[in-house]
């Protein structure tokens, strides 16, 4: 017998947290049977928003890659609740066309679903319309906090990644720890909202460990910028004993390859605090060791002790001859949160749930994925470790590696709870 809307409310209020503990071992058995009392027998539409050209292509197309394997093994085990995952997909462009393409999942696809987006911009005009619609959108990236807090504080329908700004938070952190002895830095960020605000944040956690340090310069190529030349005359001009990027995907490649024939680290230390976003391009050859490398969410080896991360990174090679970057756990996890959010609903209702019901499932909720376990606040905000540590030329790839690895907690690295303010938060850690 199904519940009410308010009984409904009720038993999730506090049961949210932990769901994807629970249906683990449950959810697979579910699926396979054919749709239960209550359950359409049509497909489960999700619709897909990855960034496949550009800068954002590296990232971008393994998240669309995951999205499609995810698909064809939740497939193979019967689907979700006995449905058939079907996917339609619609490029990330410029926020205009994902205004209107994320329309069209809605209204014309009528999708259940719809995941996606990397681009700050593009994550905040969509997320206003997802309220207005009524439609779940599970964000990859695409969202700052400083962005959030403006446009997007409280959201029934809308689920955010981690706020952007907890990499450079975290190599900040590392920064002060590996280089503590350090005396004056340079930046180095695209002109948009993620870069200056990535900037800030690190300013501001970087002279609170160390009050002493000098920021003598700051440097704003627009994103997309090939050519970096004249940055880094101007970089080495600076001659500071760091340069910190939040450089993320196609540019950290091009930069370093340019930095390094310059001769720029001979003389400066580097934190790149997402440059692992394009990992695999970053080859020994160009690429120093002994700089911060971020990997954001996800490193493709940070344990071996974690079943989920070996099979899919194994899968993942087998099929593309490449090694998994961060994105795809962002992708990985937003669907399989969303899955565990539905069986979870329906143990409790008896039928298939409404995008409103499975939103307040999803918000608090606890699954496994290929970075361990990580989930979504109360405030819909993800909730994950991020992974950093100093580039290693001592492994059998092409490419650096990390090693002295840190985890990076939530507790480290975000801001505590909804309505908290970045900056006085950082204000208020103890010495």
């Amino acid at each position: 017998m199904g519940k009410t809307r308010r009984e409904f409310v009720k038993l999730v209020g506090g049961a949210a947290v932990g769901a994807g503990m629970l249906l683990a071992g449950r959810g697979k058995a579910q699926a396979q049977a054919k749709p239960a009392k209550g359950v359409p027998s049509g497909p489960v539409r999700i619709g897909a928003m990855p960034g496949l050209s550009g800068v954002i292509a590296v990232p971008g197309t393994a998240a669309w890659r995951t999205t499609q394997m995810w698909a064809e093994e939740v497939n193979a085990a019967g689907g979700i609740l006995g449905r058939k995952v079907e996917l339609s997909m619609e490029e990330e462009t410029t926020a205009k066309d994902c205004v209107e393409r994320f329309r069209k999942l809605t209204l014309e696809t009528k999708c259940d679903v719809i995941v996606g987006l990397m681009s700050t911009g593009n994550g905040l005009a969509v997320g206003p319309l997802a309220e207005e619609l009524g439609q779940l959108w599970l964000a990859w990236d695409a969202t700052t906090q400083k962005g959030v807090v403006e446009t997007m504080p409280r959201t029934k329908f809308s689920f955010r990644s981690t706020d952007n700004e907890a990499e450079a938070i975290g190599g900040a952190i590392l920064t002060a720890k590996f280089f503590p002895n350090i005396k004056t830095v340079v930046g180095i960020n695209n002109d948009y909202s993620y870069g200056r605000d990535c900037w800030d944040a690190y300013q501001a956690v970087l002279k609170h460990f160390n009050p002493n340090v000098k920021f003598v310069d700051a440097l704003w190529p627009k994103l997309g910028e090939t050519d970096f030349t004249s940055h880094i005359a101007a970089l080495k001009k600076a001659n500071a004993d760091l340069i910190m990027t939040s450089f993320w995907s196609g540019d950290v490649p091009i930069l370093m390859k340019q930095a390094t024939a310059a001769g720029l680290f001979k003389r400066s230390k580097a934190c790149f605090t997402t440059g692992g976003g394009a990992h695999y391009t970053l080859k020994k050859e160009f690429t120093p060791e002994g700089i911060i490398l971020g990997y954001n969410s996800f490193y493709f080896k940070w344990t071996d002790t974690w079943p989920l991360l070996t099979k899919f990174v194994n899968a993942y090679y087998a099929k593309y001859k490449e090694y998994p970057v961060y994105e795809t756990d962002h992708a990985y996890f937003v669907l399989q949160a969303y899955k565990e959010a539905v069986e979870k609903c329906y143990s409790i209702l008896g039928r298939w749930p409404t995008k409103e019901e499975v939103g307040k499932v999803l918000s608090g909720i606890q699954v496994p994925s290929l970075s361990g376990f990580r989930g979504y606040r109360e405030d819909n905000l993800m909730s994950c470790n991020f992974f950093m540590g100093l580039t290693s030329h001592k492994n059998p790839y092409d490419f650096v590696t990390i090693n002295q690895m840190e985890v990076l907690t939530p507790v480290q690295i975000m801001k505590p709870f909804a309505g908290a303010k970045l900056y006085d938060w950082i204000k208020g850690w103890k010495s």
